[in-house]
């Protein structure tokens, strides 16, 4: 496979059809309760490994809390939508790397912490289904090498996250996982291809992600969800074991919520590996911890390039340009020397430069050849089938149409790259820079549905440098912006250390308002319940009533839909949950003449208490009985 190297919120009963797709006994168990007094959102992996080694809290603990806010965020409230799968077996998991603790120790920073990663990359435990319909069935005989990796050094993958399909684009919408939403604004897109891990580790899902970059995948999730991600040079990590886009521009890496978090994540997964050659490239030039070489980080002595031709020139360009800017001069306050720099038809040396037409069509068939009995064998058969999103439809014929792997459009767009990368590294040189900076995203966030301009990926697609994409600023409506970092082969240190001493000057990361911390007993709360009588199925009943609640953690307030039998409109008083037989009203269901209805009604922390002791009944008041009729307890339900 690596022989080459030159080149929501109305559901009641059931869950969303696009959402998380069930993996297991634990999966459908009700939701779990995170540990009391611990709260695991905004937390950096030191300050987890740092409370386990205290006896503060436990790995199964941690799991708990993140699944506790995954339960409460990713299909409820906001409806995040950021995993393809959960592990089944997470808490079996953490359960062993605890008692391995006890009884031998740590294995260091990731041990029994809980991480995402990417659904495209091979997981023997669980399908990896590249977020397609066509690969649902798919299930690696091993582990890609850098999940291999995670798992030797202790981490948990707490779910699997969604990606645009294929990861062929950069909105996160798929045929099997639907469409993540941004959770700085769900009327957004995260980002893509890795927006689920975005998503996921900007919503404090887990602490840090794993996603792949053909051509902005990990760099645009980072700028829309406020966080870190690398995209390591080309070489510094194998890509054995992740489905390809295209060969001569995928790289796989981390994202976090620090730079710290990030470093930790590199530290775990980069290295030779012969199953993918490229790496030969990087065999000695990983340093003994990406972690340590942040110590003392300065923006003294650093010296960055402002490639103005990347900021752009339209007026929709100027708020981010601005924005990225501002963040420069802050730089420049503590220490940075800051010079603009032009590199000569840098627009026309980017075009033509990508090569994911003539190679996702191949590359995908090797794949899915040294696969264990696929579902599929090509893209062909994809588009044969139509098992994608029709987002996917004119991009995938696009691909399919290509008739050889080796052609002269293709073998022109390798000469294109190797020209721009002369140029890029000839600039650097010159101008004496560390990096080159430039935003990582000339635009917001396009709302779902649009497609998205504004994106400055192709710079280090093309030229395999390495590129790190950080938080710079918030623009007025709350939205992330985010500045890009390009530096020489095999810098990530320098990259590293000029991010870490920008954080240092005061915190640009914060958490997004959707997904907000929760008492303890809101997350232990299930997020579905019932009730009804006894009478009210049967036909021909007396007096009877039906209903049906969805507990949104998010917004504090009870979905529900209701339903009475045996009862004339006319003699309907009201319907209300009550806090017991002889308690207050908490809230009103049915009107004065009704006898169905559908709505929500915000619960006081008292009443949310009351709901999860399962202290709320259902009870109809009639004319017949103005002091309370037919009556039935609100109990949880599990999940189908």
């Amino acid at each position: 496979m690596f022989q080459r190297t030159g080149c929501a919120a109305t559901a009641f009963v059931i869950l969303s059809a696009v959402g998380v797709v069930p993996a297991g006994p634990e999966q459908a168990s009700a939701p779990v309760a995170p540990a009391a007094g611990f709260d695991v959102i905004e937390k950096s992996i030191a300050e987890l490994q740092d409370a386990m080694t205290r006896g503060a809290v436990t790995s199964r603990q941690l799991v708990e809390g993140y699944r506790a806010r995954i339960d409460a965020y990713d299909q409820a409230g906001p409806a995040l939508n950021a995993f393809i799968s959960l592990n089944p077996r997470a808490l079996e998991t953490a359960d062993a790397l605890d008692r391995e603790r006890r009884e031998r120790g740590s294995r260091g920073p990731l041990h029994g912490i809980p991480i995402v990663v990417k659904d495209n990359y091979d997981t023997a435990d669980m399908p990896t289904t590249g977020s397609s319909i066509a690969l649902a069935t798919h299930q690696p005989a091993r582990d890609a090498f850098q999940v291999q990796r995670l798992r030797e050094g202790g981490a948990i993958i707490i779910g699997k996250t969604n990606l645009h399909e294929l990861a062929a684009g950069i909105l996160t919408v798929s045929s099997l996982g639907g469409q993540t939403r941004n959770p700085y604004d769900p009327t957004r897109n995260p980002g893509g291809s890795s927006g689920g891990t975005g998503a996921a580790v900007a919503a404090s899902f887990a602490a840090a992600g794993m996603g792949t970059d053909t051509c902005g995948s990990i760099r645009i999730p980072a700028a829309h969800n406020n966080l870190v991600g690398l995209r390591p040079t080309m070489g510094l990590s194998s890509r054995a074991g992740v489905i390809p886009l295209a060969l001569t521009q995928d790289v796989a890496g981390p994202l976090g919520r620090s730079v710290a978090d990030v470093a930790v994540m590199l530290d775990a997964t980069v290295g030779y590996d012969p199953r993918d050659p490229v790496t030969e490239a990087g065999r000695d030039r990983v340093p003994a911890s990406y972690v340590a070489a942040l110590e003392g980080a300065t923006l003294r002595g650093v010296r960055l390039g402002v490639l103005r031709a990347l900021f752009g020139n339209a007026e929709a360009d100027a708020e981010f340009a601005g924005l990225v800017r501002g963040a420069l001069e802050r730089m420049r306050a503590a220490g940075a020397e800051v010079v603009e720099v032009e590199i000569p038809d840098l627009s026309d040396l980017q075009r033509g430069s990508s090569v994911i037409d003539y190679e996702f069509k191949f590359d995908l068939a090797d794949y899915l050849a040294a696969a264990p009995a696929p579902p599929v064998r090509s893209l062909g058969e994809i588009l044969e089938r139509g098992l994608h999103h029709a987002a996917l439809t004119s991009t995938f014929r696009r691909r399919n149409a290509v008739e050889s792997r080796d052609s002269e459009p293709y073998r022109a767009a390798l000469a294109r790259r190797d020209t721009l990368r002369q140029a890029v590294l000839a600039a650097m040189q010159a101008h004496g820079v560390t990096a080159l900076a430039y935003p990582t995203m000339r635009r917001r966030a396009a709302r779902i549905g649009e497609s998205q301009a504004g994106s400055t990926c192709q710079l280090s697609a093309a030229t395999a440098l390495p590129a790190l994409a950080m938080p710079a600023a918030f623009a007025d409506d709350g939205l992330p912006v985010g500045l890009e970092l390009l530096g020489r082969p095999f810098a990530e240190v320098e990259l590293l250390r000029t991010a870490a001493a920008f954080e240092r000057l005061g915190p640009v990361r914060r958490p997004p308002l959707t997904t907000p911390p929760r008492p303890a007993a809101d997350n232990a709360i299930p997020t579905r319940f019932q009730a009804s009588t006894a009478s009210a199925t049967a036909r021909n009943s007396p007096p009877g009533v039906t209903a049906s609640f969805h507990f949104d953690a998010a917004r504090g307030v009870l979905a529900f839909e209701i339903q009475t039998s045996g009862i004339d409109a006319a003699d309907v008083l009201l319907g209300a949950i009550r806090a017991g037989a002889n308690g207050p009203i908490v809230g009103r269901l049915l009107r004065a003449g009704r006898t169905l209805a559908v709505g929500e009604l915000p619960l006081t922390d008292a009443n949310r208490d009351a709901l999860a002791a399962g202290q709320l009944i259902v009870q109809v008041f009639t004319r017949q009985s103005p002091f309370g009729g037919v009556s039935a307890p609100v109990v949880a339900t599990r999940l189908p």
